[in-house]
């Protein structure tokens, strides 16, 4: 755990705790209903570390412009729901009726602020610094109301904002449970992992993957790194091996202006590091809506490739066992097509039956391990899905230089 402050540092019982959340949930773009509140259920246990507590929720839900932008009224509700409590909703941010809302709270209660996006600072500010964020509406308005700040907003981490930043001199910011979790687990794959250490990089973003696998080759501490999924098919290409033009075309479309630069990273990848690297020696291919199995060497098809074969499985299968930790980030396949979800699976049964640490990172692969309800049976299953692959990269996190910061000031 880097030098920030965790609950267990500081008593906050009987004290007015300001706690930012990240619930940002996929809803039904008619109803509005819940589709999955995986991110409600992951901050219960800081919520039950402050139950003697008055706690003020600040949160988001999508971005002004976008379908699921909406009040936070439905997460007050559900997340009452799940607590079996009354959760009290106000729907204000930081003006006359939140501060008069905040002040009404006995011990024990918990009030839910509006959608911090409904306040114009919040997006307007991302790229200011702590000063000019202190002198906002949101910091100036909310910070004398309470006497600490707790964190659980991970998936944010790699933003920059009043409610995510801008509390950090005027408040001991606390890292919730679930950030230090997070901060913990991801620390650990990224500076000391236990070895044998695996990472497998997968899903369609190519150049976070090369830059995450550059990221853990460059400090050391990974033995194998395996390309699967839209990454693999990249790294084939790389090598020389001819994918189809429609499988290229697709790659050169998903990232864009991102396609040199994703190109020159693997390039550089295979030519240095080739004895580290793991990469698909037979696919799937998609035949008049059949799946059919090619080696790489009977490539190219003109026909979309949609997962890794069972020969790559077989190689990867012994790797994964004999591993200490393994790091799983991006779906190998097309998975969202039942025959091609073959692949994705079961490296996914593979994690849950290793001896290993298993850490998943978040987006569609974390998704898939609460939908198939094995959860528990990996080490860690992160929440976020830019911000983890933010911290794998070794990038700036402002949250956590938040952390950092107020740690230093309020220790």
């Amino acid at each position: 755990m880097p030098s920030v402050l965790s609950l267990d540092d500081i008593r906050l019982s009987g004290k007015r705790v300001l706690y930012r959340v990240d619930i940002n949930s996929p809803l039904h773009p008619e109803t509005g209903a819940f589709l999955d509140d995986g991110r409600l259920r992951a901050i219960l246990p800081t919520l039950a570390d402050l139950s003697d507590s008055k706690v003020v929720i600040l949160g988001h839900q999508s971005r002004p412009g976008r379908d699921d932008f909406t009040n936070l009224s439905g997460h007050a509700e559900r997340l009452g729901r799940i607590l079996g409590r009354l959760i009290r909703f106000v729907p204000d941010v930081c003006g006359d009726k939140a501060i008069e809302a905040i002040r009404s709270l006995n011990n024990g209660e918990i009030l839910c602020l509006d959608n911090v996006r409904m306040h114009s600072e919040e997006i307007s500010l991302k790229k200011a610094e702590l000063d000019e964020l202190r002198l906002s509406q949101i910091v100036s308005n909310l910070a004398p109301e309470f006497d600490a700040y707790v964190t659980d907003a991970f998936a944010a981490a790699h933003r920059n904002s009043a409610t995510l930043t801008g509390f950090a001199d005027d408040l001991p910011c606390i890292a919730g449970r679930l950030m230090q979790r997070e901060i913990s687990a991801l620390q650990t794959a990224v500076t000391n992992p236990p070895r044998p250490y695996v990472a497998i990089l997968g899903g369609a973003k190519a150049d976070d993957s090369f830059r995450v696998a550059q990221n853990l080759i460059n400090r050391g501490v990974v033995d194998t790194v395996a390309f699967v999924g839209v990454v693999g098919n990249m790294v084939l290409w790389v090598q020389g091996v001819d994918i189809g033009d429609g499988n290229k075309e697709f790659i050169r479309g998903t990232l864009a202006d991102d396609f040199e630069i994703a190109w020159e990273m693997a390039q550089s990848l295979v030519e240095n590091h080739s004895d580290l690297l793991l990469v698909p020696s037979d696919v799937a291919v998609e035949i008049d809506e059949e799946r059919v199995a090619k080696r790489v060497d009977e490539l190219p098809v003109p026909h979309p490739i949609y997962d890794i074969g069972v020969e790559t499985l077989m190689r990867l299968r012994p790797v994964l066992m004999n591993a200490e930790c393994v790091l799983w980030n991006g779906p190998a396949s097309y998975f969202e097509k039942p025959a091609f979800a073959f692949g994705t699976i079961e490296i996914l049964n593979m994690c849950t039956e290793t001896k290993a640490m298993t850490i998943v990172g978040g987006g569609h692969t974390s998704a898939l391990v609460n939908s198939r309800g094995v959860a528990d049976k990996v080490s860690h299953n992160s929440t976020g899905g830019g911000a983890c692959l933010q911290m794998l990269c070794g990038d700036k996190m402002p949250v956590i230089d938040a952390l950092k910061h107020s740690a230093k000031k309020f220790s």
